[in-house]
Protein backbone atom coordinates (compact mmCIF):
# COMPACT_ATOMS: atom_id res chain seq x y z
CA UNK A 1 0.00 0.00 0.00
CA UNK A 2 1.92 3.27 -1.26
CA UNK A 3 1.62 5.76 1.64
CA UNK A 4 0.73 8.41 -0.31
CA UNK A 5 -1.71 6.94 -3.18
CA UNK A 6 -4.62 7.46 -3.99
CA UNK A 7 -7.73 6.06 -6.02
CA UNK A 8 -8.87 8.93 -9.01
CA UNK A 9 -10.81 11.59 -6.80
CA UNK A 10 -13.76 11.91 -8.25
CA UNK A 11 -17.21 13.06 -6.95
CA UNK A 12 -19.48 10.35 -4.91
CA UNK A 13 -22.08 8.40 -5.71
CA UNK A 14 -22.28 8.13 -9.22
CA UNK A 15 -24.63 10.42 -11.37
CA UNK A 16 -27.67 9.35 -13.32
CA UNK A 17 -27.20 5.96 -15.35
CA UNK A 18 -23.98 5.07 -13.45
CA UNK A 19 -23.29 2.31 -10.72
CA UNK A 20 -21.20 3.53 -8.36
CA UNK A 21 -21.60 1.80 -5.70
CA UNK A 22 -23.71 -1.29 -6.38
CA UNK A 23 -22.01 -4.87 -6.63
CA UNK A 24 -21.73 -6.12 -9.78
CA UNK A 25 -21.93 -9.92 -10.54
CA UNK A 26 -20.38 -11.78 -12.98
CA UNK A 27 -22.85 -13.66 -15.01
CA UNK A 28 -22.10 -17.53 -15.57
CA UNK A 29 -21.16 -17.58 -19.26
CA UNK A 30 -18.12 -15.09 -17.85
CA UNK A 31 -15.01 -15.89 -20.21
CA UNK A 32 -12.32 -13.99 -18.25
CA UNK A 33 -10.74 -16.32 -15.77
CA UNK A 34 -9.68 -13.40 -13.68
CA UNK A 35 -13.60 -13.15 -13.40
CA UNK A 36 -15.37 -15.86 -13.46
CA UNK A 37 -17.64 -16.13 -10.77
CA UNK A 38 -16.89 -13.05 -9.14
CA UNK A 39 -18.29 -10.49 -6.96
CA UNK A 40 -17.31 -6.62 -7.34
CA UNK A 41 -17.81 -3.77 -5.08
CA UNK A 42 -18.26 -0.89 -8.12
CA UNK A 43 -16.52 2.34 -6.01
CA UNK A 44 -16.64 4.46 -9.40
CA UNK A 45 -18.35 4.66 -12.52
CA UNK A 46 -18.31 7.61 -14.46
CA UNK A 47 -18.03 8.64 -18.55
CA UNK A 48 -13.76 8.28 -17.42
CA UNK A 49 -14.46 4.55 -16.70
CA UNK A 50 -15.24 2.23 -13.38
CA UNK A 51 -13.03 1.18 -10.82
CA UNK A 52 -13.71 -1.89 -8.38
CA UNK A 53 -12.88 -4.09 -6.13
CA UNK A 54 -13.10 -7.91 -6.56
CA UNK A 55 -14.68 -8.99 -2.95
CA UNK A 56 -14.23 -13.08 -3.19
CA UNK A 57 -11.21 -13.74 -3.92
CA UNK A 58 -9.00 -14.15 -0.59
CA UNK A 59 -5.98 -13.71 -0.82
CA UNK A 60 -3.13 -16.43 -0.02
CA UNK A 61 0.65 -15.84 1.27
CA UNK A 62 0.16 -12.57 3.02
CA UNK A 63 -1.44 -12.26 6.68
CA UNK A 64 -2.74 -8.72 8.01
CA UNK A 65 0.05 -9.01 10.70
CA UNK A 66 2.41 -9.83 7.94
CA UNK A 67 1.55 -6.84 5.99
CA UNK A 68 1.73 -4.61 9.04
CA UNK A 69 5.10 -5.92 9.60
CA UNK A 70 5.97 -4.85 5.56
CA UNK A 71 4.81 -1.45 5.86
CA UNK A 72 6.53 -1.14 9.52
CA UNK A 73 3.13 -0.10 11.37
CA UNK A 74 2.44 -1.28 14.73
CA UNK A 75 0.99 -2.77 16.68
CA UNK A 76 1.84 -6.37 15.67
CA UNK A 77 0.42 -8.38 16.86
CA UNK A 78 -3.04 -5.97 15.75
CA UNK A 79 -5.72 -5.29 18.34
CA UNK A 80 -8.08 -5.50 15.41
CA UNK A 81 -7.84 -7.16 11.46
CA UNK A 82 -9.24 -7.11 8.52
CA UNK A 83 -9.31 -9.55 5.86
CA UNK A 84 -7.01 -9.91 2.51
CA UNK A 85 -8.55 -10.13 -0.89
CA UNK A 86 -7.00 -9.90 -4.51
CA UNK A 87 -9.00 -6.70 -5.31
CA UNK A 88 -8.34 -7.18 -9.18
CA UNK A 89 -6.08 -7.45 -11.88
CA UNK A 90 -4.79 -3.87 -11.84
CA UNK A 91 -2.07 -2.48 -10.02
CA UNK A 92 -1.90 -5.54 -7.68
CA UNK A 93 1.05 -4.24 -5.09
CA UNK A 94 -1.42 -1.86 -4.40
CA UNK A 95 -3.30 -1.54 -1.34
CA UNK A 96 -7.05 -0.07 -1.03
CA UNK A 97 -9.54 -0.55 2.36
CA UNK A 98 -13.45 -0.81 0.86
CA UNK A 99 -14.97 0.52 4.00
CA UNK A 100 -18.03 1.49 6.34
CA UNK A 101 -18.21 5.05 6.61
CA UNK A 102 -17.78 6.18 9.69
CA UNK A 103 -14.11 6.51 9.53
CA UNK A 104 -12.45 8.49 6.40
CA UNK A 105 -9.64 11.29 6.02
CA UNK A 106 -8.64 13.54 3.06
CA UNK A 107 -7.80 10.85 1.07
CA UNK A 108 -10.88 8.86 1.15
CA UNK A 109 -13.25 8.40 -1.83
CA UNK A 110 -16.85 8.15 -1.19
CA UNK A 111 -18.34 5.48 -2.99
CA UNK A 112 -21.88 6.00 -1.16
CA UNK A 113 -23.32 7.23 1.89
CA UNK A 114 -22.43 4.22 3.68
CA UNK A 115 -18.89 3.53 2.05
CA UNK A 116 -15.66 4.74 1.40
CA UNK A 117 -12.34 3.49 -0.32
CA UNK A 118 -9.11 4.43 1.52
CA UNK A 119 -5.54 4.17 -0.02
CA UNK A 120 -3.79 5.67 2.58
CA UNK A 121 -1.31 3.95 5.32
CA UNK A 122 -3.67 5.64 8.33
CA UNK A 123 -6.08 3.67 8.20
CA UNK A 124 -4.60 0.65 8.75
CA UNK A 125 -2.75 2.39 11.64
CA UNK A 126 -6.48 2.57 12.93
CA UNK A 127 -7.06 -0.69 12.96
CA UNK A 128 -4.12 -2.28 14.18
CA UNK A 129 -4.72 0.20 17.20
CA UNK A 130 -7.94 -0.75 17.62
CA UNK A 131 -10.01 2.11 16.07
CA UNK A 132 -10.90 3.06 12.07
CA UNK A 133 -13.73 2.00 10.67
CA UNK A 134 -16.84 -0.47 12.01
CA UNK A 135 -16.09 -2.87 8.73
CA UNK A 136 -13.42 -2.99 5.99
CA UNK A 137 -12.01 -5.20 4.14
CA UNK A 138 -8.30 -4.86 2.26
CA UNK A 139 -7.76 -5.12 -1.55
CA UNK A 140 -4.37 -5.61 -3.31
CA UNK A 141 -5.19 -4.58 -6.67
CA UNK A 142 -8.31 -3.66 -8.51
CA UNK A 143 -10.41 -3.67 -11.33
CA UNK A 144 -10.54 -1.55 -13.93
CA UNK A 145 -12.87 -0.54 -17.15
CA UNK A 146 -11.77 2.29 -19.62
CA UNK A 147 -14.30 4.56 -21.58
CA UNK A 148 -17.35 2.95 -21.77
CA UNK A 149 -16.31 -0.74 -21.47
CA UNK A 150 -18.52 -1.54 -18.67
CA UNK A 151 -21.44 -0.63 -20.36
CA UNK A 152 -21.02 -2.95 -23.24
CA UNK A 153 -19.99 -5.66 -21.05
CA UNK A 154 -22.98 -5.26 -19.32
CA UNK A 155 -24.97 -4.89 -22.65
CA UNK A 156 -23.57 -8.00 -23.56
CA UNK A 157 -25.19 -10.15 -20.04
CA UNK A 158 -21.43 -10.09 -18.82
CA UNK A 159 -22.81 -8.50 -15.35
CA UNK A 160 -25.62 -8.63 -12.93
CA UNK A 161 -26.06 -5.83 -10.38
CA UNK A 162 -27.19 -5.59 -6.95
CA UNK A 163 -27.48 -2.72 -4.08
CA UNK A 164 -24.63 -3.46 -1.05
CA UNK A 165 -25.14 -4.49 1.91
CA UNK A 166 -23.18 -4.82 4.46
CA UNK A 167 -22.89 -9.34 4.74
CA UNK A 168 -22.28 -9.39 0.74
CA UNK A 169 -19.31 -6.51 1.06
CA UNK A 170 -17.89 -7.36 4.50
CA UNK A 171 -18.34 -11.19 4.83
CA UNK A 172 -16.47 -14.15 5.21
CA UNK A 173 -17.75 -16.47 2.95
CA UNK A 174 -15.41 -16.24 -0.44
CA UNK A 175 -16.79 -19.33 -2.21
CA UNK A 176 -20.52 -18.89 -1.12
CA UNK A 177 -20.25 -14.98 -1.50
CA UNK A 178 -21.63 -15.45 -5.38
CA UNK A 179 -24.38 -17.55 -4.95
CA UNK A 180 -25.44 -15.02 -2.08
CA UNK A 181 -25.43 -12.30 -4.58
CA UNK A 182 -27.27 -13.81 -6.72
CA UNK A 183 -29.62 -15.10 -3.89
CA UNK A 184 -30.41 -11.31 -3.49
CA UNK A 185 -31.48 -11.48 -7.05
CA UNK A 186 -33.42 -14.14 -6.67
CA UNK A 187 -32.26 -15.89 -9.58
CA UNK A 188 -30.72 -19.94 -9.56
CA UNK A 189 -27.25 -19.72 -11.74
CA UNK A 190 -28.32 -22.46 -13.31
CA UNK A 191 -31.37 -20.33 -15.17
CA UNK A 192 -28.96 -17.82 -16.80
CA UNK A 193 -28.12 -17.83 -20.14
CA UNK A 194 -25.23 -15.41 -21.32
CA UNK A 195 -27.19 -14.28 -24.53
CA UNK A 196 -28.20 -10.90 -24.65
CA UNK A 197 -31.74 -10.52 -24.91
CA UNK A 198 -33.13 -7.50 -27.58
CA UNK A 199 -36.79 -6.08 -27.37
Amino acid sequence: MARHARPGRRPGPSGEGYLGGQVLIAMPSMQDPRFAKTVICLCAHSPDGAMGIVLNKPLDGLSFDELLKQLGLEPVPPQRRIRLCQGGPVEGGRGFVLHTLDWSNDQSLRVTDDLALTASVDILSAIAGGGGPRQGILALGYAGWGPGQLEEEIQANAWLSVPPDEGLLFGEDGDRKWFQALAKLKVDPLLLSGAAGHA
